[in-house]
């Protein structure tokens, strides 16, 4: 009695799975699941609309899981192609072109600078004197390159 309940009504079972695997994607399946509970219930509707073969719903279903997951591909990797590269929880990275007074000089090639509450060592082709304005241009590591600028 159930499963031929089932087979009547193939509308359900799709819509129904197409609801389990949207639910279960809010726990966190990372977007996957998204896609194939879009499936499920676009073959819900399909076979609400015409009668289609088990087979056939099958293979329609596996068809638009992979399109459907394709193209959010597709589009999520143009999308974040385009953006700048994030510079979060990279420190080193945020300080580039930033502008600060040399606490200690540059001897042999290194100095130091502070910038907010820390001090940074910083490396510079030239020597500079104490109180020198620099730039940061570059980040190697915890060591800042620099440059001199013009008050």
């Amino acid at each position: 009695m159930g499963i031929e309940l089932v087979i009547e009504n193939a509308h359900w079972f799709w819509l129904s799975l197409g609801g389990v695997l949207l639910a279960a994607e809010m726990l966190g399946a990372s977007g996957y699941l998204l896609w194939s509970g879009l499936s499920a219930v676009l073959v819900g509707l399909l076979t609400w609309v015409a009668p289609i073969g088990w087979p056939w719903q099958g293979t329609i279903f596996a068809i638009l899981t992979i399109i459907t997951a394709l193209l959010w591909w597709y589009w999520l990797r143009k999308r974040t192609l385009s953006r700048p590269q994030s510079t979060l929880n990279q420190r080193g990275q945020q300080l580039i072109g930033l502008r600060a007074t040399l606490t200690e000089p540059v001897t042999n090639g290194f100095g130091r600078v502070n910038i907010g509450d820390s001090s940074w060592r910083v490396k510079s082709e030239q020597a500079l004197a104490a109180g020198t304005p620099v730039e940061v241009v570059a980040v190697d590591g915890i060591t800042l390159h620099v440059r001199s600028v013009e008050r």
